[in-house]
């Protein structure tokens, strides 16, 4: 029962835009018979019966092309028994328009040329009833086909620009999604990355130091231990966001006041880390956040690439910008920093606040990597 009333409203909807044809049909045909006393036949119950059919065949939607085969029909049987004209004529540019909005252009024309072509058959039947001339035909053939091409041309226009803006809204979900992907991809970059690189560390300086010195290789493990369930954690709150979990899940973005416990990890896996922030730097939250994993991808590039004993870290204000610094004292290089994609990642972060970033080898060894972004913007 349910199903019934469902497609009975669904064809309701579809019908009621036909409504005005068939009052103008119902109406109006009586009137324009009047003056029309040349007609070949009078009104009758089938003429009205043909107008109630044309006028509520666009009702077919779904299928325009059956829905303009029996409009086209109706209104060629009216017009090949010799009524009179009438608003029956209003629905065949409709009719026409329907099927050019719903299909492919080349379908569509092929489509209403042949309901054109029905039409002039009766149109020359009609005339012939009527008693009338060549010259008769040929004008009403050329209004109906000026007409029909009005129609068509409205169709297709329709339909070209809903496509337009379909194709578009389709190109933006593809956008979106394509750098919702990236964003996730750098951000498990960022921060497991840095776990791993720390963790590989860690665990080489414990297998080094673990015969001569059993306390330095416990200490070295235990900081694999904790290292690996931050990572995990990470790792876990990607996840959740990958799933669509609802953000207050999420653990807040690590901000600058995190630095220690970086500094930390970092000097676990064998290199001396200095950190110097200025107080009172009042930075915008997403800044905040920006700033420290720039420095968190900068030493994970310290520990994987640099071969360095010592790195430092600078974090200052200077008029309305945040300046970071992180350099260090390795081999003076890093593979394809200037495609890599942890500073493509940092470059781009800086650049998302309105800031840049450059990344190279110091003129005296060793790597630096240096951001300037405005300390209050907001992203």
């Amino acid at each position: 029962m349910t199903d019934l009333w469902q497609r009975a409203r669904g064809r309701t909807a579809q019908a009621w835009p036909c409504l005005p044809l068939l009052a103008a049909g119902l109406i109006g045909t009586g009137p324009a018979a009047v003056f029309q006393p040349r007609a070949a036949r009078p009104l009758d119950a089938l003429a009205y019966a043909l107008v109630i059919v044309a006028a509520l065949a666009p009702a077919g939607r779904r299928r325009p092309g059956a829905a303009l085969a029996v409009n086209g029909a109706a209104v060629a049987a009216y017009l090949a028994a010799g009524y009179p004209y009438g608003p029956i004529l209003l629905t065949v540019p409709v009719a026409i328009y329907a099927v050019a909005a719903a299909r492919p252009a080349g379908r569509a024309a092929v489509l209403v040329a042949a309901n054109f072509g029905v039409l002039v058959v009766a149109l020359f039947a009609r005339t012939v009833q009527a008693d009338g001339t060549a010259s008769e035909v040929a004008s009403d053939t050329l209004l109906w086909a000026a007409i029909a091409l009005v129609a068509l041309a409205a169709g297709v226009s329709v339909r070209v620009r809903r496509e337009a803006v379909t194709g578009m809204r389709d190109a933006h979900a593809r956008r979106v999604a394509s750098e919702e992907r990236l964003r996730m991809a750098q951000d498990l970059h960022d921060s497991i990355g840095h776990g791993l690189a720390a963790i590989a560390m860690q665990a080489g300086v414990a297998l080094h130091v673990l015969d001569r010195d059993p306390d330095g290789a416990r200490h070295a493990l235990e900081a694999v231990r904790a290292t690996s369930r931050e990572a995990l954690d990470g790792l876990r709150a990607e996840l959740q966001r990958l799933r669509g979990d609802e953000p207050a899940r999420h653990a807040p973005a690590p901000g600058l006041d995190a630095l220690d416990g970086l500094a930390e990890r970092v000097r676990a896996a064998g290199i001396q880390v200095s950190v110097t922030v200025e107080p009172g730097l009042r930075l915008a939250g997403a800044v905040d956040a920006a700033a420290f994993r720039i420095v968190r991808e900068a030493l994970t590039n310290v520990l994987r690439h640099a071969g360095a004993a010592t790195a430092r870290v600078t974090v200052t204000r200077d008029g309305p910008d945040l300046l970071v610094e992180v350099t260090d004292s390795g081999v003076g290089a890093a593979p394809a920093p200037a495609t890599g994609l942890g500073i493509r990642g940092m470059r781009a972060l800086a650049e998302r606040h309105g800031g840049r970033l450059e990344a190279g080898p110091l003129p005296g060894g060793g790597f630096a990597v240096r951001a300037r972004m405005p300390a209050e913007v907001t992203a």
